[in-house]
């Protein structure tokens, strides 16, 4: 049986994860890996588009996963804990070993956005 305190541990858990989940901040925190960098310099690295990265920034930085520091005219921004980097180390060598069952997987696939059809990344199916 789960406790209300577990399960609430879990809901923030899952949360946290939800952060990871999306490609756009999963990208953004993976150019933040390799150091600070400004909003154009991850613009640049992500191929984003800057709205996208701004708004996603700030997300993160609401999270507490990034945190920001103003330079001059610009800011740069860097990820707020050394674990965020090691998870995201983590996950590469977790995929070492079973990317091809999480390519193949027909229960994970990427969520349709608002009026587009999901499609299962593996299989193509609808």
């Amino acid at each position: 049986m789960l406790t209300s305190t577990h399960a609430s541990s879990l809901a923030l858990k899952a949360k946290l994860f939800r952060g990871f989940s999306d490609p756009s901040r999963l990208s953004i925190l993976e150019a933040l890996r390799d150091g600070a960098r400004s909003v154009g310099e991850v613009v640049e690295i992500t191929g984003l588009s800057q709205s996208n990265v701004s708004n996603h920034l700030a997300c993160l930085l609401d999270c507490g996963l990034v945190e920001r520091e103003p330079q001059g005219r610009r800011v740069i921004y860097r990820l707020a804990d050394e674990r965020v980097g090691a998870l995201l180390g983590l996950a590469d060598e977790l995929l070492e070993d079973v990317a091809h069952g999480v390519y193949v997987c027909p229960r994970y696939v990427a969520p349709a956005a608002p009026g587009r059809v999901q499609v299962s990344v593996a299989t193509g199916a609808v």
